[in-house]
C-alpha cells in the first residue's frame, strides 16, 4: 500500500506540473539499471531531487534479469551503496522461508554444489549470489526508501530528445513527448544513448592495438579459449565449399590480426532455469525455429564437445540457474549483434527475439531433437523455466546481456596497460579487479578450410586497479553536466574487465556524488577539485584504493 501510495503522488505531482511550467530536477538518470537506481538513492541520500527513468519498467538492468552469480572478482574492492544492497540480499537469504525447494540429486561434473545457506562457507559468498525476483524487489526497496519517484516504460527521443544549452543539457524528451528537466543528468544504460543523443564523442567495436599501444585489442584469431573443436565442417555440405556456408559463420577472419574493426562480443539472456518439476515450465519449440540454424550443434557434438559446453548452469538458491555460455557452440548468438548499439529500438527488438530464438532453440533441440542422441536429451531433460521468475514475460529475461555497445571517449581512457596496472590513475572513483574477459566476436573459416573463432579473451590483470574519475565524464568542450558511468571512456579490451555489475554500481554511486558536489558549487563537472571528491567518496564508504584505505566514519 506505502508503495501504491508514494506512485499516485508522483503521478499526481507530475500531471499537475505539466500543466504549470516543467520542475526541474537537480538530478535525472536515464536507465534504471543496477548503476542507475544506486546513481538515484545517493543522491537523494545527499538531499538532491532526482527522478529515475527505466523504459522496460522494471529495475536492476542484468542484475535482477538472471545474471544472478555475480561477477565480483576481488569482492573486497567492493564498498558503498553495493556493498549495502548486497548485504541485504544476505539478510534476505537468512530468512527461513527463502529457501523452499527440497534438492533433488545433482549432476555433480555439471553444476555447483550450491544448496542453503550452509553451503556456504561465509557470509561473503552468500551475497553475490541471488534469484532474479530478489534482486528486482531489493532495488525497488532502495528507491521506495529514498522515495525516489521513477517514469516507468518511456524511451529517449533519440533523434531530437536531448536539449542543450551551449556544453550543458537543459531536458531531455521521450518518444511520448515528455520532457524531463534537470541540472545534472547520468546516461545508466547499457547502450550509451542519451550519451550519444548529446553529441559527446563515443566508439562502437575495437580499436587497433595501435592506437593505445596495446597487443590484445582489434582482430584476434582464437587458438585457445574460445575456440571450435577441431576439424569441424563450416559448409552447408560437408566438406562441399561451392554449397556455401552455414549459419553465422563468416568467409575469412576480415582482416588481419590487430586491426580495429566494428564488431563486438557476443550477447546471451541469462535464462535462469530450474529442475524442481512444481516449479517448472518446459520449454517448446520456438515458432520461428530454423532447422540449420543448429547444424553446428550436431557438429560441434559430432566433433567432441562435452554436453557442459552447452551451457554453464551455476545453481543459485531454490534450485535455479544463472545459465551463462560456456564455449564456442552455447548460449551466445554470436554475431548477430553488431547492429544492436546503433540500431533503432525496432531493431533492437528484433535483434533480442532472434536471441531469444536462439536459446530456446538451443535447449529445445538438446531436449528434444529427433536426430539427437538419448544421452544427450537425458542429460539435459530436467532444466525449464520457472514459474516464479519473469511472471509477465513468460518466466524469459526482460534484459538481452548487452556486454559491450557504445564506449565514451573520454579525456583518460581505461586500457590493457590500466589493468596490467602499467599506467595508474591518481583521480580513482572506484576499482575494477576482474580479468580481462571478452566473448567470442564471430565465426569463420580459418586456411585450414575448417571453423575457428575470432575475438575471445580471457587474461588476468594485475590485481585491483583504480578507475580514473576522468573516464566517466565527457572530455572538455563536449558536456559539462553527464555523467556515464556504464557506457564509459575504455577501449574494448579495457572495458572487458570494466563491464562487471558491482562495478556499474560503485561508478553509478561515484557519478552521483559528483553531480551533487558539483551542484553545490555550481560548477561543471570537468572543474570539480578531485581531493573534494575523494573526501566525499571516502565519506560514503567507497573502495578507491588498493590496497584498500580505511574509508572515513
Amino acid at each position: 500500500m506505502e508503495k501504491l501510495l508514494h506512485i499516485l503522488r508522483f503521478l499526481f505531482f507530475f500531471s499537475s506540473a505539466q500543466e504549470e511550467e516543467l520542475p526541474t530536477y537537480d538530478l535525472v538518470i536515464y536507465g534504471g539499471s543496477s548503476a542507475g537506481v544506486i546513481a538515484a538513492v545517493q543522491a537523494a541520500r545527499m538531499g538532491k531531487s532526482v527522478i529515475l527513468i527505466e523504459p522496460s519498467g522494471h529495475l536492476g538492468g542484468m542484475t535482477s534479469n538472471g545474471l544472478g552469480w555475480v561477477d565480483t572478482g576481488n569482492p573486497t574492492t567492493i564498498g558503498g551503496l553495493a556493498r549495502e544492497y548486497f548485504h541485504r540480499i544476505w539478510l534476505h537469504y537468512q530468512k527461513k522461508e527463502a529457501w523452499v525447494w527440497e534438492p533433488p540429486t545433482l549432476l555433480l561434473d555439471q553444476h555447483s554444489n550450491i544448496l542453503n545457506p550452509s553451503d556456504f562457507s561465509h557470509k561473503e559468498e552468500l551475497m553475490w549470489v541471488l534469484e532474479p525476483h530478489v534482486a528486482e524487489e531489493l532495488f525497488e526497496e532502495f528507491i521506495l526508501e529514498a522515495q525516489v519517484p521513477v517514469v516507468r516504460g518511456e524511451r529517449l527521443d533519440r533523434k531530437s530528445g536531448v536539449h542543450k544549452v551551449e556544453e550543458r543539457i537543459d531536458a531531455i524528451t521521450m518518444e511520448s513527448g515528455l520532457t524531463l528537466k534537470g541540472r545534472m543528468f547520468i546516461d545508466a544504460t547499457y547502450e550509451g544513448d542519451l550519451m550519444a543523443a548529446a553529441g559527446v564523442s563515443y566508439i562502437v567495436g575495437r580499436e587497433p592495438n595501435s592506437l593505445y599501444g596495446e597487443s590484445l585489442n582489434g582482430i584476434r584469431p582464437n587458438t585457445r579459449r574460445g575456440n571450435m573443436p577441431k576439424k569441424l565442417d563450416p559448409f552447408i555440405i560437408r566438406g562441399d565449399s561451392s554449397s556455401g556456408l552455414l549459419p553465422r559463420i563468416h568467409p575469412s577472419l576480415g582482416g588481419t590480426e590487430g586491426e580495429g574493426d566494428a564488431c563486438i562480443q557476443a550477447y546471451n539472456y541469462r535464462m535462469c532455469l530450474t529442475d524442481v518439476p512444481e516449479n517448472r515450465v518446459l520449454i517448446e519449440k520456438p515458432d520461428s525455429y530454423e532447422e540449420q540454424e543448429f547444424e553446428i550443434v550436431f557438429r560441434a557434438l559430432k566433433a567432441g564437445v562435452s554436453l557442459k559446453s552447452f551451457f554453464k548452469l551455476s545453481l543459485m538458491p531454490n534450485r535455479k540457474t544463472d545459465s551463462n555460455n560456456n564455449g564456442p557452440v552455447s548460449t551466445d548468438y554470436i554475431g548477430m549483434n553488431w547492429n544492436y548499439p546503433e540500431g533503432s529500438y525496432a531493431e533492437r527488438e528484433e535483434i533480442a527475439k532472434a536471441h531469444e530464438t536462439w536459446q530456446k532453440g538451443l535447449l529445445w533441440t538438446l531436449q528434444n531433437h529427433p536426430h539427437m542422441p538419448s544421452k544427450v536429451k537425458t542429460y539435459f531433460a530436467r532444466w525449464g523455466l520457472p514459474k516464479d521468475e519473469f511472471t509477465d514475460n513468460g518466466h524469459w529475461p526482460r534484459q538481452l546481456y548487452v556486454r559491450e555497445a557504445r564506449r565514451m571517449i573520454g579525456d583518460e581512457t581505461i586500457t590493457e596497460h590500466t589493468v596490467a596496472k602499467t599506467v595508474v590513475t591518481e583521480e580513482s572513483v572506484g576499482l575494477g579487479s576482474y580479468h580481462l574477459d571478452s566473448h567470442v566476436i564471430k565465426y569463420y573459416v580459418a586456411p585450414d578450410g575448417f571453423a575457428m573463432t575470432d575475438g575471445a579473451l580471457f587474461r588476468k590483470g594485475a590485481g585491483p586497479f583504480p578507475i580514473s574519475y576522468r573516464t566517466i565524464i565527457p572530455r572538455r568542450g563536449e558536456c559539462e553536466n553527464l555523467l556515464v558511468p556504464i557506457c564509459l571512456s575504455a577501449s574494448h579490451v579495457g572495458y572487458s574487465s570494466i563491464r562487471m555489475e558491482p562495478v556499474f554500481m560503485v561508478l553509478g554511486q561515484s557519478a552521483a556524488i559528483a553531480a551533487s558536489l558539483s551542484l553545490d558549487l555550481e560548477i561543471p563537472l570537468q572543474e570539480l577539485s578531485y581531493p573534494a571528491l575523494r573526501q566525499e567518496l571516502l565519506l560514503q564508504k567507497q573502495q578507491i584504493d588498493w590496497p584498500i584505505s580505511p574509508v572515513i566514519d
